[in-house]
């Protein structure tokens, strides 16, 4: 197919084509009711998390600090588990090097034990990784 032709075949398909319409949101939702629903927030947050460890985690994103080692785990077992039940099976850890631009790192909550039987995991450790700048 010549540049001419391919091009001519794309005009054709882009104006002959049948539009595809935007399906409405479930049960006619508006979506100002769903925009956020799959962030874990706060309210998850409350939800999932005990009250000795949702206190800490409100400080430390509150002062923009560090996510304490001694309840990452905790954390994570939380945000798992909020995931899972929304139908998750990978995360995205989402970072910014040096470089001025964004990358992602996308993961899956699958993993294998020792004798090699699949099983759901995400640790503290995964949660608080930091990435090298390439």
């Amino acid at each position: 197919m010549s540049e001419v032709t391919g091009r001519l075949w794309a005009v054709s398909q882009a104006t002959t084509r049948n539009i595809r319409l935007v399906p409405e949101l479930a049960g006619g939702a508006k979506v100002v009711e769903v925009f956020g629903s799959n962030t874990f927030d706060v309210s998850a947050m409350k939800e999932k998390l005990p009250k000795p460890v949702f206190k800490p985690l409100q400080e430390t994103i509150r002062r923009g600090t560090r996510l304490d080692p001694a309840i990452a785990n905790e954390v994570a077992h939380a945000i798992k588990e909020w995931a899972l039940g929304k139908g998750a099976s990978h995360f995205c850890h989402w970072f910014q090097p040096l470089t001025g631009l964004t990358a992602e790192k996308h993961d899956a909550f699958l993993t294998f034990d020792d004798d090699g039987h699949p099983m759901e995991r995400f640790s503290g450790a995964q949660l608080i990784q930091s990435e090298p700048d390439a």
